[in-house]
C-alpha cells in the first residue's frame, strides 16, 4: 500500500497542478498521511529549479497550516481521531511518555521530529493533545519545516538531481545530527 501511495505522489510531480499538489500534501502529511511532501518537491525542483524558492515556500507554508490541523485533532479530537491515526503509524504507545516529558522539551521535540525521518503528524497530533502553548508550537513548526524544505531546495538548486539520492536516504539523519550537535552545543555553554 506505500509503494502505490509513493508511486501515486511520484505520478503528481509531473501534472500541470503539481504545485497545488505539492501543498494539499505537504497539508495533509502534517496530520494523517504517511508520505512526507519530499517524494513531490524533490522532482518538482529537479524539473524547475528556478522555482525552487516557490516550491519550497509552498511546502512549508501548507504543512505549518496543516501541522495546526494536526494540534487540533490532538487538542480536540484525540480520542475520536488521533489516537486511531497513531494507532496505525504504531505509535500509540508513546503518548503517555510523550506527555510526560513533551512540554518540558516542546520545542526541541517539534524541531527535530520536523527536520527529521520521524513522523511529523505524531508530533502535531501530540502537541495539541498535551497542550503545548500554541505560539511555541506555530514557530518551531515554521522554523523546522522551513529549514527542511528550504534545504531541500538549495541542495537541489546548487547540486540538481545527483544529490536527490542523498537527500532521500540521508537528509533526515544529517538534520538529526546537527539538532544534537546544536543541543549540546547549548547544553555546554549552560553547564560549563
Amino acid at each position: 500500500m506505500i509503494r502505490a501511495l509513493y508511486n501515486w505522489t511520484m505520478s503528481l510531480a509531473e501534472h500541470p497542478r503539481a504545485v497545488f499538489a505539492l501543498a494539499t500534501i505537504a497539508f495533509i502529511e502534517a496530520s494523517v498521511f504517511p508520505i512526507p511532501p519530499d517524494v513531490l518537491l524533490i522532482p518538482m525542483i529537479i524539473a524547475a529549479p528556478q522555482r525552487a524558492w516557490l516550491f519550497a515556500m509552498v511546502a512549508t507554508v501548507s504543512s505549518v497550516l496543516g501541522g495546526l490541523a494536526g494540534y487540533m485533532i490532538g487538542a480536540f479530537a484525540f480520542t475520536q481521531v488521533g489516537e486511531p491515526i497513531l494507532m496505525a503509524l504504531g505509535k500509540a504507545d508513546v503518548m503517555a511518555t510523550f506527555a510526560t516529558r513533551f512540554n518540558e522539551a516542546g520545542f526541541w521535540t517539534v524541531l527535530t521530529a520536523g527536520l527529521t525521518p520521524f513522523p511529523f503528524k505524531v508530533t502535531t497530533i501530540l502537541s495539541g493533545a498535551t497542550a503545548m502553548p500554541l505560539p511555541l508550537f506555530i514557530g518551531s513548526a515554521i522554523l523546522a519545516r522551513a529549514a527542511r524544505f528550504f534545504l531541500v531546495a538549495l541542495l537541489l538548486w546548487k547540486f540538481g538531481a545527483p544529490i536527490r539520492v542523498f537527500i532521500e536516504k540521508y537528509l533526515g539523519w544529517v538534520a538529526l545530527v546537527g539538532i544534537v550537535v546544536l543541543l549540546g552545543g547549548f547544553l555546554g555553554v549552560r553547564y560549563l
